[in-house]
Formats: structure tokens, C-alpha cells, sequence
């Protein structure tokens, strides 16, 4: 017989999470897999502001200030600080129901519902919580196998539920949710001063190289300038308005995922429970709010347990057999579990098993022909010596 070995393998909690995500850093770093956009969202910060430093800066710090290049690189710092704290943070992925959770919640709601006839659809899978006086529904998500919490939602694009879910941007390659809508606001809030700053400047560059050498050969001097210029403007438009909406958004309290469905809109006479009335307390509370921590605990340390086989029967036997003879000498022939190939003189009787145990070596005779139990002398003698 062959015994099996049990070694513990160490891994990660991130290792195992579902969804449609992507770990680096040994899970520090936490993205979609959708990550095409991100990069060309780098490409695109980082190639101009390469550009006006490059180009413009030198100028610009010779005839007018020495400051603007300055300022321009701590704004560009910001810029690329609030991205990377977005894109790589934990947006608020609330983790799924464990199989006994699940059965438990599916018990639960059997029991609410009671039996429902075939051919019949279920009722919906909700829940009312009150909050600041009013009824908000809890749904439950078919994936997760959870009741949601107020203002969460299941990303299909990450396949997670994500706790006061706003909206997935490609640009910065995640989800933005409870735990970094505030670096995304900041984010974009920079990003829009550091358009208007470069494209700004831009103009001010030409206007001041127009004055000695014309426009036109201004512009044959200065292709890098023209192609920032081009940049900036179709980009401005975007940057700034998606800034102000979320502003506006800000200032009441609620979500991008809220305002798209109209969660808030009055026209069920539902009003925002989360909102305070108050432009400024809303804003404190959105930008300003304690940081959360993450709920998955993506470093955890987890134990599996991996089986090996251990060394045979026969392997442990001729080991035994070259360091200690004298006890192979003492190993009954018959073996252990009779099977199809043992031959029937050779096993061994239940009656002589409990005989052989009862008594003594010195004290144990032959059994008479006439027993039921008689086996083999062969037998006996060899399991006396």
C-alpha cells in the first residue's frame, strides 16, 4: 500500500479572485484587462508635455518667466500621480459570496417567497433598507450571489460588483468607484488646467516669435508647437466638459450610474437620501470623506494543501530488508488483504487471527483436522518462528 504526502503550497488571495481583472506588483497594482486606451492615455499626456518642454519652455523661460516651465512640471507631476492612484487602485470590488453564504441566501429567499408554481416567474430578488427616511432597494446579483449595498453595481466589463459604482473609463483603465473617484475627479480637474496652461502658452510662444519673424515663417520654425496646438484643442473640449459634469455631479451628491438611469430624478418621487442639500457639505463629503479601505485583502496569504506519494511497499520493504533482518525473518508470507492472486491454502482464517491474538507463541498447538478453522502447518510454523 502506498501513503500520499500532504504539502501546504503558499499563494496569494489575488490569485484566486474572479473577475476580469489584472495583479501586478504582487497584487499592489489592481487594472482591467482592457488596457489599450490607458496606454494611449499616457501616450498622449506624457507626448505633449514632452513637446512644450522641449519647444516652448526654453523660450518662454528666457523672454518672459523663469516660473512657467516650473509650473508646468509640478502640474504634469499631479497629473500623472492622480492617473496612476486611479488606475492602479482598488475601485471598491466587493468580494462574492462564499458556496455556503450562497446556500444560506438562496434559503432565505425560498422562504420568503415560498413555493412558486411552474410556469411562474419569481418575484425579483430585492430588499428595502430605509435610508435618511427613505426606501432604497438592495438587488441581488446572479454573479456575485450577494444583495448588493445602496449604490453599488456590477461592472461587466471587470465582472465585479464595485461599492458606489460610477462608471468604467477605458482612459484610465479601471473601474471608478468608492475607494478612487476622488484621485479621478482630481485627475481630471489637472488635466484640464494643464490643456489650457500648454495650449495657452502655445499661442503666447507664436504670438512672441510672430513679432521678429512673421507668422508664417513662425510656423515653419515651430512644427512641434503647431502639432500641440492641435492636440490641445480637440482634447479641451472633452477634458473640460467631462470635468464640469462631474462637478455637477459632485455638488449633488450622485453618481454617473445614478444619473444615467435617472435613480434620482423625481419623477417616482424618490429623492437622493444621500444627498445634504448643500453644495459645500456634498462636496466635503465626496473629496474630502475618509479614505476606505479595500475589502478584498488581495495580499492575503492563503494555504493549499497538494498531495504527493509517498515511497511503496516495496521500495520500504527492501529498505528494511538490508538494515534490520532479523525482523523480515519474523514477516508472515500471507499478506495483509487476501485478493484473486493469494492462493487459498495461504490465507489466513478469522478464527486463527483471534487465536493467534488470544495466546501466546510458546502456548499455541495445532488445530485438530475436524476444525472449521484448520489452516496449512506451513502456516502456523512459519508464523510462530
Amino acid at each position: 500500500m502506498s501513503a500520499v504526502m500532504i504539502s501546504r503550497k503558499v499563494t496569494r488571495k489575488w490569485e484566486k479572485l474572479p473577475g476580469k481583472n489584472t495583479f501586478c506588483c504582487d497584487g499592489r497594482v489592481m487594472m482591467a484587462r482592457q488596457k489599450g486606451v490607458f496606454y494611449l492615455t499616457l501616450f498622449l499626456i506624457i507626448g505633449t508635455c514632452s513637446l512644450f518642454f522641449a519647444f516652448e519652455c526654453p523660450y518662454l523661460a528666457v523672454h518672459l518667466s523663469p516660473a512657467i516651465p516650473v509650473f508646468a512640471v509640478l502640474l504634469f507631476v499631479f497629473v500623472m500621480a492622480m492617473l496612476l492612484r486611479t488606475s492602479f487602485s482598488d475601485p471598491g470590488v466587493l468580494p462574492r459570496a462564499l458556496p455556503e453564504e450562497a446556500n444560506f441566501i438562496e434559503m432565505e429567499i425560498e422562504a420568503a417567497n415560498g413555493n412558486v408554481l411552474a410556469g411562474q416567474r419569481p418575484p425579483p430578488r430585492i430588499k428595502n433598507v430605509q435610508i435618511n427616511n427613505q426606501i432604497v432597494k438592495l438587488k441581488y446579483c446572479y454573479t456575485c450571489k450577494i444583495f448588493r449595498p445602496p449604490r453599488a453595481s456590477h461592472c461587466s466589463i471587470c465582472d465585479n460588483c464595485v461599492d458606489r459604482f460610477d462608471h468604467h473609463c477605458p482612459w484610465v483603465g479601471n473601474c471608478v468607484g468608492k475607494r478612487n473617484y476622488r484621485y479621478f475627479y482630481l485627475f481630471t480637474l489637472s488635466l484640464s488646467l494643464l490643456t489650457i496652461y500648454i495650449f495657452a502658452f502655445d499661442i503666447v510662444h507664436v504670438v512672441l516669435r510672430s513679432v521678429d519673424s512673421g507668422f508664417v515663417n513662425t510656423i515653419k520654425e515651430t512644427p512641434g508647437t503647431v502639432l500641440e496646438v492641435l492636440v490641445c484643442f480637440f482634447t479641451l473640449w472633452s477634458v473640460v466638459g467631462l470635468t464640469g459634469f462631474h462637478t455637477y455631479l459632485i455638488s449633488l451628491n450622485q453618481t454617473t450610474n445614478e444619473d444615467i438611469k435617472g435613480s434620482w430624478s423625481g419623477k417616482n418621487r424618490v429623492q437622493n437620501p444621500y444627498s445634504h442639500k448643500n453644495i459645500f457639505k456634498n462636496c466635503c463629503e465626496v473629496l474630502c470623506g475618509p479614505a476606505y479601505p479595500s475589502v478584498l485583502d488581495r495580499r492575503g496569504v492563503m494555504l493549499e494543501d497538494s498531495s504527493s506519494p509517498a515511497p511503496s511497499d516495496a521500495s520500504a520493504a527492501s529498505t528494511n530488508k538490508g538494515s534490520n533482518p532479523v525482523s523480515q525473518t519474523t514477516k508472515s508470507s500471507a499478506p495483509l488483504i487476501p485478493n484473486e492472486h493469494t492462493p487459498d491454502e495461504a490465507k489466513p482464517g478469522i478464527g486463527a487471527g483471534t487465536q493467534k491474538s488470544a495466546s501466546s507463541p510458546k502456548d499455541e498447538k495445532p488445530p485438530s483436522p475436524t476444525s472449521p478453522n484448520a489452516v496449512a502447518p506451513g502456516v502456523i510454523k512459519e508464523s510462530t518462528h
